[in-house]
């Protein structure tokens, strides 16, 4: 009798970069879960701006790649006008357009996937060109919709898209995209460790922290840059509160918080893998309308306020309208209103209100789009 022979791996390519934490979060997410899960499927992940780095016009100018000049902008909160910036930047990609279908071209000759999957916006049209209608592509949009034209879904492109809100998927079909290739999840990847059981003493562990057993707990996070508004929260508070203050890996913002003499018990952290412990730890979330963030604080059953404006990236402007439309936090139009924001948040029915709606959400998508990528296969 012959023994079986194996049959052979699956190729995968995981596309990202690190404008953002979203797009690396989201990649290593769903291989983890994928090699959890144990299939058939070697994934690669690929940084886009590593393949596309000879046509980095930002690095020429600035001196520094893009994703760190677009880091910087929210580290600093340089984001009023993005919108124009947005276009200025597609112009830049078509303009530059053959060359990075070239070079990625190129990077498939040395190894070509069974299924491309892209994590990223912007550059969708150059990926699917350069596959030449040889390998199946998916689209995972790692934002709660696309900001149209040319972010996320690209019109006249046989290929799959994954959305993860009832808009992404109308969005999908509106620009032509037939219902087949349209594929839906209950959110937003996240990391798995989400889904962990964290059992511990709440109290204990915030006494632990420096803070007040038993008295109302903010968590403030404004992704892994952290964000100057940070400060303007910290002294601006007056309401009976805590708040944990995650800085990601921006130290000097940290050791301001910490040198502050704020009002009310605060405990300041750097960068962390423990995001589920602090959120746990918390009653609430405060911080810029990510999709990651957001969903995030809603997987841990937070109540979260965010705020709406000319500042806000276009693309996270539609997270800040989906959280007030399902009664999920409080939107504000500045962080300048932080104390009416929490008197209203906090307002007792009000925060029962948003934590239930909070809690009614099932977002299993990480460990939903295994299987949808096993049918595009």
């Amino acid at each position: 009798m012959l023994a079986s022979v194996p049959s052979q791996l699956k190729k995968l390519d995981f596309i990202f970069f690190d404008a953002g934490g979203g797009h690396r979060s989201a990649a290593t997410a769903l291989k983890a879960v994928i090699e959890q899960q144990q299939r058939p499927w070697e994934v690669r992940l690929v940084n886009l701006q590593e393949v596309l780095r000879p046509l980095d016009i930002f690095r020429k100018i600035t001196g520094l790649p893009m994703e760190d000049v677009y880091n910087l902008m929210l580290r600093k909160g340089w984001t009023l006008g993005s919108p124009q910036l947005t276009k200025v930047m597609h112009g830049i990609i078509r303009a530059h357009h053959g060359a990075a279908v070239r070079l990625l071209k190129k990077f498939w000759a040395e190894q070509r996937p069974d299924l491309l999957v892209s994590l990223v916006p912007n550059f969708d049209r150059a990926l699917y060109q350069s596959l030449e209608n040889r390998t199946p592509m998916v689209t995972i949009l790692t934002d709660l919709a696309d900001y149209p034209p040319h972010f996320w879904i690209e019109p006249r492109q046989e290929q799959y898209f994954i959305c993860g809100t009832d808009k992404a998927v109308e969005q999908a079909r509106e620009i032509g995209h037939p219902a087949e290739r349209i594929f839906q999840t209950s959110g937003m990847i996240l990391r798995p460790k989400f889904y962990d059981p964290i059992v511990v003493d709440r109290a204990a562990e915030r006494e632990k922290l420096g803070l007040k057993r038993d008295l109302t707990t903010g968590l403030v996070l404004f992704g892994g840059a952290g964000a100057s508004v940070m400060l303007r929260i910290a002294r601006a508070v007056k309401a009976d509160v805590q708040m944990i203050f995650i800085c990601g890996r921006n130290e000097k913002l940290a050791n301001r918080l910490r040198s502050l003499r704020t009002r009310f018990p605060i405990s300041v952290q750097g960068f962390t893998s423990e995001v589920p412990y602090f959120m746990h730890l918390s009653d609430f979330f405060i911080g810029k309308p990510g999709p990651g963030s957001i969903s995030e604080a809603l997987e841990m059953k937070l109540p979260v306020m965010v705020e709406k404006n000319a500042w806000t990236l276009p693309q996270e402007r539609f997270n800040a309208d989906w959280v007030r439309e399902k009664h999920l936090g409080v939107v504000l139009k500045s962080f300048r209103h932080i104390n009416a924001g929490l008197e209203r948040l906090l307002q007792p029915e009000t925060f029962a209100t948003f934590r239930a709606n909070a809690a009614a959400i099932r977002n299993r998508a990480v460990f939903e789009i295994p299987d949808m990528l096993a049918s595009m296969m």
